[in-house]
Formats: structure tokens, C-alpha cells, sequence
């Protein structure tokens, strides 16, 4: 096992490189594998024109077997070296991510969303015998069912989409103009350069500041230059040296940081625990008064003096009353329900509040 270099492009073979890393390392893996298209001929325009495809040998594979093999290998090493906080991005389009999805699953990973990246500018269907397709998907995933603690910048990221949640469908444009890196021949210097944006709303919404971002099919860096503007640390690997060339000039030209940099998720300080029955304790409420639902006297429980409530006599604690109502498997039972006081109906969390304030 080696130590990471920070901010480093690695070359080689990315099975072999992954294994060379330490178990839980890294806080993301974006993963852009290729996508095996099985492309058999080229295809041409109506003007004959020929289209710049994916032809690239590093997208060829002998049998679908063979991909398998090759993915399930690549995303074992991954699950190893996430950390158990940490997540891990997949994209593909109709031709692999079917059975990408399967090997996540069959490897324990969790899959979180299923995010559909619409190109708002898709390369049209030129012989007119499918649909355009207009779209790739990306599988967001933990380690497995039981890691919850990983990082979704939930508030982040509604603020980024003008104060709406953002949804599961991102509307992003192809990889076109000045954004489009070119050869010294003029032309594309890679066949699959994603956009810029959408590594922005990955990095943006599963990483913290100074987070390491770990990219094994590194191509020509957009996810280290995201990375970088948005002030976290990346890893790449690239079998292609061509590629990393581009990408260490492209990352040490950026001289500008994005402003989202600076935010930060704001994390909700939870309320100590208190006992229902220590405000019957303090006399802030008393045994026999009752509490109500929303709306006024539509249900209500009266306060028994061990700190239970009886509804319709059913006993229990302010929570199993609450759930007992609503029919559901739980309930908060402080932001549930009301008391009447000095001819004020009171959220019984305002109480929980005052009986804090008095540093009991």
C-alpha cells in the first residue's frame, strides 16, 4: 500500500493503481468507465459527413463477460478504498449502466438516486430509426444499506437551485465551444469530455471542503479542475498519457475558484434530550391538563402525573399517542402536539424550549 499523492494524476492501469491505496482513503469516486458501446460501423451523416463517435480502443471490449469482469473488478477496489462516510458517482448511458446498476447491487453498494443527466442539446439520431437519446444516467450510491452517515449538502444545494429542492433530473448541455478541449489538430481531444457543471453538482453536493475526490478514469481532468475550484483535493488515474497531459495543464492554468466554494452545508443543532416528565417536575405544565392536535380540540390527551398521556384510554408517552393517531410507525410527539396556556394555543416544543432556558 502506498500513501495517496494529493492533487496527482496517476498512470496506469486503474485496477492495478487502485490497489495500491489504502483502505477507506477517499470521501467521493466519481467513475466514468467506459461505456462499451459496441460500435460495429461508422456512421455518417445525411451529408455524408462522417461522425466523430466513441471509437477509442480503451471502449472495446471482446464479450460482455468481459466488461463485467473488468467493472466488478475496478468497483471492488472503490468500495475498498471509500470511506464508510463516503459515496461513490457512476455514469453511463443505455449501453452499460443496466449492468453497472447490477454489480453495484451484487458488490453491496446502496444506491441512493438514479440521476438523469437531460442534454439540453443532444447529437440527433441521423439515420431516423431510434429515438434521439438525450440522456445518460449517473447512480449515486453509498457502501451499503446500513452507512448513513454520508455527506449530502441538502441545503447546499437547494440554494444553488434558486431556493427550490433539486430534483433527480439535471438539465446540462453537451461538452460544446470554448468548454471543449481541443487537439492541436482542432479537434476534440477527447471523445467523452463531460461538462463542467455536472461535476459541479456532484462534487457540490456529496463533499466538504478539502475532501479528497477520487477519479479512476480521469480523461482530460474535469472532475480535477471541479474539484479544485470547488476547494476539495482530487486523485486521478489515466491509462492514456496523451490525457494527462492535457489534464495537469488544464488544472495548473485554473487561477479562479468557483463563489460556491465558500458555502457550507448548516448543520441543525439538535435539542438535548428532555423528559416529558420533568416539565410536570417544574411545574411549567400540570397532571391533568390536555394537550390537542393542530387544530384545536380536533383530538386531544389528557396529562397523567407519571408524564403519560390517555387518549380514548389508550396510556402511553407523547410520541406512541402521536403515532397512535397518525397511524405511522413514529412521532415527534413535541412538535405534535399543543397546549392551551393564558388563552394561547403552544406548540409542546415551546415548553420543551422554556424549560431549557431555565438551565435545568
Amino acid at each position: 500500500m502506498i500513501d495517496i499523492k494529493m492533487n496527482h494524476i496517476y498512470h496506469g492501469d486503474c485496477i492495478e493503481i487502485l490497489k495500491s491505496f489504502p483502505s477507506k482513503s477517499v470521501d467521493l469516486i466519481f467513475a466514468d468507465p467506459p461505456y462499451n458501446m459496441q460500435l460495429k460501423k461508422e456512421l455518417y451523416r445525411p451529408n455524408n459527413t462522417k461522425v466523430d463517435g466513441v471509437n477509442d480502443d480503451w471502449d472495446k471490449f471482446s464479450s460482455f463477460q468481459e466488461y463485467d469482469n473488468f467493472c466488478i473488478a475496478w468497483l471492488k477496489e472503490c468500495k475498498r478504498i471509500l470511506k464508510d462516510t463516503g459515496t461513490i458517482w457512476v455514469i453511463g448511458s443505455y449501453h452499460n449502466i443496466y449492468r453497472v446498476g447490477a454489480i453495484l447491487l451484487d458488490l453491496g453498494f446502496w444506491i441512493l438516486n438514479d440521476v438523469t443527466w437531460h442534454k439540453s442539446n443532444p447529437m440527433p439520431n441521423f439515420l431516423g430509426t431510434r429515438f434521439t437519446n438525450a440522456t445518460e444516467t449517473l447512480l449515486w450510491c453509498s457502501k451499503g444499506e446500513n452507512f448513513k452517515k454520508y455527506t449530502f449538502n441538502h441545503k447546499l444545494m437547494k440554494q444553488y437551485n434558486g431556493g427550490k429542492q433539486m430534483t433527480s433530473v439535471w438539465n446540462i448541455g453537451l461538452c460544446i465551444g470554448n468548454e471543449r478541449i481541443k487537439g492541436e489538430d482542432g479537434k476534440k481531444a477527447h471523445s467523452t469530455q463531460k461538462p463542467q457543471e455536472l461535476l459541479k453538482r456532484v462534487i457540490l453536493s456529496t463533499t466538504n471542503p478539502n475532501d479528497i475526490v477520487l477519479d479512476p478514469f480521469f480523461g482530460t481532468g474535469t472532475t480535477g479542475a471541479a474539484a479544485k475550484m470547488l476547494g476539495r483535493n482530487f486523485v486521478g488515474i489515466e491509462r492514456e498519457k496523451k490525457y494527462i497531459s492535457i489534464a495537469e495543464k488544464r488544472i495548473e492554468n485554473i487561477k479562479t475558484v468557483f463563489p460556491e466554494s465558500a458555502w457550507l452545508e448548516t448543520i441543525k443543532e439538535e435539542k438535548p434530550k428532555v423528559a416529558f416528565v420533568k416539565l410536570l417536575e417544574k411545574n411549567i405544565i400540570s397532571a391533568g391538563e390536555l394537550l390537542y392536535t393542530r387544530k384545536r380540540y380536533s383530538k386531544k390527551a389528557k396529562i397523567l402525573a407519571d408524564g403519560n398521556l390517555n387518549y380514548e384510554n389508550n396510556i402511553g408517552s407523547i410520541h406512541r399517542i402521536g403515532a397512535l393517531i397518525q397511524q405511522t410507525p413514529s412521532c415527534n410527539g413535541w412538535k405534535f402536539w399543543y397546549i392551551f396556556k393564558n388563552n394561547k394555543l403552544f406548540l409542546l416544543d415551546d415548553l420543551r424550549g422554556e424549560y431549557l432556558k431555565l438551565g435545568l
